[in-house]
C-alpha cells in the first residue's frame, strides 16, 4: 500500500515540481521539447532493446535453456519504456537506467531478489 501511495501521490508531485522548475529557469517551450525529445528518444531505444531481447529469448530457447535473464531484460525494456513515454524527468531517469544495458545489468540482481521474495511470501505465484 506504501508503494502504491508513493507511486499514485509523491512521485506525480515531485514530476510536476520539477516541470514547473524546469519551466521557470529554460523556458517553456524548451521544457515541452526535452519533455518530447525523451519521449521519442525513449520509444526509439525500447524498441530496439526489445527486439535485441526477443532475439535473446529466441536463441535461448532454441538451444533448451530457460530465458530467465532475458525475460527479465524484457521486463526492464517495457517498464523503462512506458516510463519515457510518461512526462516528466523522475520517470525519464528512472527509465533510461532500465533501457541501457550497462545500468539494467546493476539493476537485475535487485530486481531478482525482489521476485524471489514476492514468491517467497506467496504475493505472486509462478505456474508451471
Amino acid at each position: 500500500m506504501r508503494l502504491l501511495m508513493l507511486f499514485i501521490i509523491v512521485i506525480p508531485a515531485l514530476e510536476i515540481g520539477f516541470l514547473l522548475l524546469s519551466g521557470k529557469t529554460i523556458g517553456v517551450m524548451p521544457t515541452v521539447l526535452l519533455i518530447i525529445l525523451t519521449g521519442v528518444i525513449g520509444a526509439w531505444l525500447a524498441k530496439k532493446q526489445g527486439i535485441e531481447a526477443i532475439r535473446k529469448v529466441q536463441h535461448q530457447m532454441q538451444y533448451g535453456q530457460i530465458p530467465s535473464d532475458a525475460i527479465i531484460d524484457g521486463l526492464c525494456i517495457l517498464v523503462g519504456g512506458l516510463l519515457l513515454l510518461t512526462p516528466g524527468f523522475i520517470t525519464d531517469i528512472v527509465g533510461f537506467l532500465l533501457l541501457f544495458p550497462l545500468s539494467r545489468k546493476k539493476i537485475k540482481p535487485f530486481l531478482i531478489t525482489l521476485i524471489r521474495k514476492w514468491v517467497d511470501r506467496n504475493r505472486i505465484t509462478i505456474i508451471r
